[in-house]
């Protein structure tokens, strides 16, 4: 009994054991067939990718011809096949693939405005700046002489230096680029910025380059300071609490081109200000004028030097104020007074020459009869808060006279 059991045990393994072999050999041959589709279905999507990326390229090359019509149909193709193919081409290769060896982005850009240069067409023996695209019935402006673009680009820098306007109007077309380059505008902005002082380019490249690295008050908006302190105040009349009051103030600093500056401390919020502060012949009460100078020390600091006083007017509206209520006329005012302030110049975040630091601050006050000047220094302690630069779009939103 225990032999046939044996003996059908042994015949069960062989049965087992053949039934495992083919299985092994099926399952090796899906493995096989599994990588070969793998390595198949890899080869179809770089093939649909070099495809994706010769119709994209087509496309780019189209547009830069002018055939917009034509690019937006390769643009669709190559996305249809490969939606994001936009992310996944190299741009630093020329979309020609069999254009010559090219330099690198950098040097590309820097011989942009002469290749601009060479894009310009001659008409008529003159030189056009820009060609309408479609016929026009009316005057293009493309039939201006280039004296007469050159004096409309300098209306709209005017003489507050709106650079900003000028780099928008060079993004409209070549010819406009080329205008927006020209360096006698940007020698012009750089002399009306820092004077005398800028009459050699050394160590830059271009007046361009020198009116946006060199360092300068910005002219197209304010300079803010918020200062806050609690401050107490007097004991009750039983004598059981005593008062605390938070105090908010703001100062504010707005610089011209010519060297004229404001200079204005209020409580009132910068919306209500800030309007207030766009014309140098504002009526705002308590506002002190002036001017002002850059300073650049051995240790390559910019500082600003500021000496504002009250006008004059607002002197004699005060004398006559006083007058009303004397018996007797007083004796004029026999003194002057004049503030001094030292603040340097940085830049902070994303914005250049954007925050203006205190280093000093004194009233000088002038007496009449013997031009003694008496100076009160003041200590600059957490009241003296730093400025930092607002844009305002309407200090530059029109333009009185040219650059």
């Amino acid at each position: 009994m225990e032999c046939c059991s044996s003996c059908f045990l042994n015949v069960f393994r062989a049965q087992w054991m053949s039934e495992l072999k083919p299985n092994s050999a099926s399952n090796g041959g899906n493995r096989g067939l599994s990588s070969r589709a793998a390595d198949l279905k890899r080869k179809q999507e770089l093939a649909r990718e070099e495809k994706a990326r010769e119709l994209f390229l087509k496309a780019v090359e189209e547009e830069e011809n002018g055939a917009v019509y034509e690019a937006i149909k390769y643009y669709r193709r190559a996305m249809q096949i490969v939606p994001d193919i936009e992310f996944k081409i190299n741009y630093s290769r020329s979309p020609d693939p069999d254009g010559g060896n090219e330099n690198d982005m950098d040097g590309e850009i820097e011989d942009l405005l002469a290749y601009f240069h060479q894009q310009l067409t001659l008409q008529d023996n003159s030189l056009k700046i820009c060609v309408p695209e479609v016929d026009m019935a009316q005057m293009h402006i493309s039939a201006l002489p280039p004296e007469v673009l050159m004096y409309i680009f300098r209306w709209v820098v005017s003489r507050d230096l709106d650079l900003r306007a000028l780099e928008q109007l060079s993004l409209v077309c070549r010819g406009f680029y080329i205008c927006a380059r020209d360096p006698e505008i940007w020698r012009s902005a750089c002399l009306r910025a820092w004077g005398r002082s800028c009459t050699k380019l050394v160590p830059y490249n271009s007046w361009r380059e020198m009116f946006l690295e060199r360092p300068r008050v910005r002219f197209d908006g304010v300079y803010i300071s918020k200062t806050a302190y609690i401050r107490q105040g007097e004991e009750s009349l039983d004598g059981f609490y005593r008062a605390w009051h938070q105090v908010e103030y703001y100062r504010y600093l707005r610089f011209f081109p010519d060297g004229q500056v404001m200079m204005l401390t209020t409580p009132e919020d910068p919306l209500v200000t800030v309007p207030r502060l766009r014309s140098r012949n504002t009526r705002v009460e308590s506002i002190m004028c002036g001017h002002y100078r850059l300073s650049q020390d051995t240790d390559n600091q910019t500082k600003v030097f500021v000496v504002v006083s009250k006008r004059k007017e607002e002197k004699v509206a005060e004398y006559q104020r006083i007058s009303r209520f004397c018996r007797r006329n007083p004796a004029a005012p026999e003194t002057e007074h004049s503030f001094h302030v030292g603040l340097q110049l940085s830049s902070g975040g994303r914005q250049s020459f954007n925050k203006l630091n205190w280093i000093h601050h004194s009233c000088h006050i002038t007496y009449r009869s013997t031009g003694e000047t008496v100076v009160t220094a003041f200590d600059l302690d957490q009241m003296y808060a730093s400025f930092y630069f607002a844009r305002v779009k309407s200090y530059t939103a029109f333009s009185e006279r040219p650059l």
